[in-house]
């Protein structure tokens, strides 16, 4: 009976301990929903003017996915279709003209080489997005390496 009681306290404090850390201010910090509740319905954000297509654009730090310079609104990519690869695939790239995808897209998680894409490199807007004409959500002061800025 003891020990019933004892756990029961344990969590009583605990609960109240994680409630009063839940409840206080995060140093300012808030999130780009503004107070909206989480279980609230977002706003749909405006659509932002596209940037014409155009050559590809310059990487910031190492190892960034490239950003898409082109629309690709209508791009149907699910795990039956995925229209980047009409123009990417290393079948189409040079008839289109676009990049090809680089071999990291054919290494599965455990580093063997794959035929295909591999399905964690299948779904392109998981790393690669379309780069938009509209003002940055927060400011930024990044600066590249210094290797990278004579691109």
């Amino acid at each position: 009976m003891m020990k019933i009681l004892q756990r029961i306290m344990f969590f009583m404090l605990f609960a109240a301990f994680a409630q009063t850390i839940y409840s206080q201010d995060h140093g300012g910090v808030k999130s780009l929903r503004g107070n909206a509740d989480i279980q609230q319905g977002s706003i749909k954000p405006t659509q932002k003017r596209w940037q014409s297509d155009r050559e590809p654009i310059d990487r910031a730090f190492v190892h960034q996915p490239p950003i898409i310079p082109h629309k690709i609104v209508g791009y149907q990519v699910n795990k039956k279709a995925n229209k980047c690869l009409t123009c990417h695939s290393w079948t189409n790239y040079k008839e289109s003209g676009a990049t090809k995808l680089s071999m990291t897209h054919f290494t599965d998680r455990d580093g063997n080489d794959l035929s295909n894409v591999s399905a964690r490199r299948y779904f392109c807007t998981q790393c690669h997005v379309p780069q938009f004409d509209t003002k940055p959500l927060v400011e930024n002061t990044y600066q590249p390496i210094r290797a990278l800025k004579g691109r």
